[in-house]
């Protein structure tokens, strides 16, 4: 027996010609929704869920990251470490293609890591001032050495951001240098599927490339990715009860995800995650660059209702998820709600006696949960002296006012996950002063004292002493209040029961390679 999901409304996605595709017997169609568009599909370039999601499915890297959080052989089939810990020579698998059939070889490595280095966006601020343009070498056409500048012991974790491109094929399609112009708007992998169109800010198509080497499910696997972008739960739930919908944004309300799970042949599939969800206190502007005042945040917010009622996820005592179980602090204390603590807190600030003390706050607009949050937030907060002026953002307005700390909002309702599979990621993306200006490093730490425990962290190759490092960068971000650490994501979909394969990857949505799904039925 043959399954398709059908696709998704041909007036959604703004054409007639999608609806002959439900008719296709042998091809599955997956209709996934998503919340945020995607900017960009250059690997050089991508920086949140959305565009990550996009590029899982779009390139390969020299390693990948699989359900235990381990880095597994992808384009490289193996990897040595000299005894220095500075060089790292990968062997390339000799049956790699890319998606026109021509084969993965060393050069392409090399050119998409200078071609990273150079552009100097998206992931590579992991690897700039770490390796040099000239310390990536073709040794043959299946051995890259790359060579870093100092230790750093989280490399090898690093490198399923090594996403590589078909460099003869970038050449042919452009005059430029790195083919940032072709590369904006097509794709040049060797991932699992290949663009077929996109219309920014409504739809993007993706194909399944048959000859991908890492194979495909025996099950049926998925032949065609429809990513349907919209906030709008009311057409989230008009496509599920259509049938239409193959998998939802992981950002819905409760009562969408109720909604949908009480429909024949819907499930909701959840799963813990390393995700935390912060409010991200500016901690360089008026009233957050008081500790005082972040703590009486802190204590003004209510944990439970948030956490069991409006958007229910874990216990998060720190900036780290407990799923880094070696490298968490344990002794945190669980947060606590107490108006009375906050008026304490309030009262030893340096904006004591002021009425009211104006706090902005951020979050994405149209986001059902997150306005909850900030009007419970607001409602608290203006019992102990504040005046809250909520901020509702789109996505893309709230990573614009990131870049500059005067236009980063004192508070902020973020996820953030990690974009590589370390406890590394938490802390440097969001804490060193190297990161800032990203919407993921919106508090403005601007620590010293931090920014040296974080480097140390990373050149030390011995795990136990690196997970006391790690421990130590805990207490001292809890103790100067970094951020309100609201939860940690338990991460919910609503999918057609058909759909099979999920597993929650410690990397910013690594959980999202298709390849790693099928469609079964009878499962």
């Amino acid at each position: 027996m043959k399954h398709i999901i059908p696709v998704a409304l041909a007036a959604l996605l703004g054409t007639s010609a999608l609806a002959p595709a439900a008719l296709a017997q042998d091809k599955v169609s997956l209709v996934v929704n998503a919340v945020q568009i995607f900017g960009t599909v250059d690997p050089a370039k991508v920086n949140d869920y959305t565009e990550y999601m996009a590029i899982v499915n779009l390139y390969d890297a020299l390693t990948t990251v699989d359900a235990t959080g381990a880095v597994v052989p992808q384009l490289a089939e193996s990897w040595e470490i000299s005894d220095d810990s500075k060089t790292y020579t990968f062997k390339l698998k000799a049956d790699a293609t890319f998606q026109d059939g021509s084969p993965v070889e060393a050069k392409d490595v090399v050119y998409s890591m200078q071609r990273l280095l150079s552009i100097n966006e998206g992931p590579a601020y992991l690897f700039t001032g770490l390796v040099e343009p000239d310390a990536v070498k073709a040794l043959d056409d299946h051995t890259v050495e790359i060579t870093l500048n100092r230790v750093y012991a989280p490399f090898i974790s690093n490198t399923p951001l090594i996403l590589v491109v078909n460099s003869d094929l970038v050449k042919e399609k452009s005059d430029e240098e790195w083919g940032e112009t072709y590369l904006a708007d097509a794709s040049a992998g060797a991932g699992p599927y290949n663009l077929a169109s996109w219309t920014r800010g409504s739809q993007m198509v993706m194909e399944r490339y048959g000859d991908y080497h890492m194979g495909w499910p025996k099950q049926k696997p998925i032949d065609e990715l429809r990513f349907v972008i919209t906030r709008d739960e009311a057409t989230v739930k008009a496509l599920a009860t259509k049938g239409e919908l193959g998998m939802s944004s992981q950002y819905q309300s409760n009562e969408t995800y109720d909604a949908i799970d009480k429909l024949e042949n819907y499930k909701i599939i959840a799963a813990d995650t390393a995700t935390g969800f912060y409010i991200k206190l500016n901690n360089q502007v008026a009233p957050t660059d008081d500790v005082h005042i972040r703590r009486a945040i802190a204590y003004a917010t209510d944990y439970a209702t948030i956490r069991d009622v409006i958007y229910p996820g874990g216990e998060l005592k720190g900036p780290l998820a407990p799923v880094f179980a070696d490298a968490h602090l344990d002794s945190l204390p669980s947060p606590e709600f107490n108006l009375e603590k906050a008026k304490e807190e309030v009262a030893k600030s340096k904006y004591a006696g002021d009425t009211p003390i104006k706090l902005a706050h951020a979050y994405v607009a149209k986001t059902a949960f997150e306005e909850e949050i900030g009007l419970l937030l607001k409602s608290t907060l203006e019992t102990i002296g504040f005046e809250v002026e909520l901020q509702p953002e789109p996505w893309n307005r709230i990573t614009e006012l990131a870049s500059a700390v005067d236009t980063t909002p004192a508070s902020t309702q973020v996820f953030y996950g990690p974009t590589y599979p370390s406890p590394d990621s938490v802390f440097y993306v969001q804490y060193h002063s190297k990161a800032k200006g990203t919407w993921s490093s919106m508090e403005w730490v601007m620590d010293p004292e931090i920014d040296a425990l974080i480097d140390k962290s990373r050149g030390e190759t011995d795990v136990e002493a690196r997970n006391a490092i790690y421990k130590e960068i805990q207490q001292k971000l809890h103790d100067r209040q970094s951020d309100i650490y609201l939860l940690t994501q338990k991460k919910r979909f609503a999918a057609n029961s058909c759909l099979q394969g999920y597993a929650w990857v410690p990397m910013q949505s690594w959980d999202t390679d298709f390849s790693r799904f099928w469609w079964d039925c009878e499962g």
